[in-house]
């Protein structure tokens, strides 16, 4: 993609690239040119990833279809999903900016934003893979944390390759993300049985019995 211009062959391209030969993908990428270009590709991932919420809303495959409002919460989530994309585009590339210069890598604010955007790839991706957890729980949260692991795949190519940081030091950082992110995981899951099973174990009966009577 040239300066001026957003060739959307090319985005579907480079996309695929970064799926699938991260490395390759990374140790050619531009790191400079601006920052129109990795916002527009932040704004489609997000509009890519708000289109199969849409549609998961609306066939009540999503985590949340909200019943017969399931429509209007997809057409929300469209939306949300640009603005969180772009939000995201910002302070992700922030917070890989931290993880670079610990890792001694280009602290150069465009190139972060650049690989940041290249890595949101993965936004439709996993809106895609959005109805496995209204399927099973387990399964839901097994695809959502596989997920996560590639992306810090596709994060720690970006650092070594395009950013130029230490592979030890990078290696070292993302494990401990990783451990994390899945340790957060397994406690939102003990957490949500926990009230699935309490609220399971309440006696709707007894509950009818205290409310007062005319």
């Amino acid at each position: 993609m040239s300066n001026g211009t957003f060739d959307f062959n090319e985005l579907i391209k480079e996309s695929k690239e970064v799926l699938v030969n991260p490395k390759s993908y990374f140790s050619t990428m531009k790191t400079t040119g601006g920052m129109t270009e990795p916002l527009i590709k932040a704004v489609i991932y997000g509009a890519l990833a708000g289109v199969f919420k849409l549609i998961w809303s609306v066939l009540h495959l999503g985590a949340v279809s909200a019943g017969i409002f399931g429509g209007a919460v997809g057409i929300i989530g469209f939306f949300t999903s640009i603005l969180f994309a772009i939000i995201g585009l910002f302070v992700g590339a922030i917070i890989l900016l931290v993880i670079s210069a610990i890792c001694k890598g280009s602290t150069d604010f465009e190139a972060n934003v650049r690989v940041t955007a290249a890595v949101m790839v993965l936004m439709p991706v996993s809106a895609f893979l959005g109805f496995t957890g209204h399927i099973n729980l387990y399964l839901g949260t097994v695809v959502s944390l596989a997920v996560s692991v590639y992306s810090f795949w596709l994060l720690y190519n970006g650092l070594v390759e395009a950013l130029k940081s230490k592979p030890e030091t990078t290696r070292i950082v993302l494990l401990v993300l990783i451990v994390i992110v899945v340790i957060v995981t397994l406690a939102g899951i003990s957490t949500a049985n926990k009230f699935k099973n309490s609220f399971e174990n309440i006696d709707t009966q007894e509950l009818l019995k205290d409310l007062p009577k005319n």
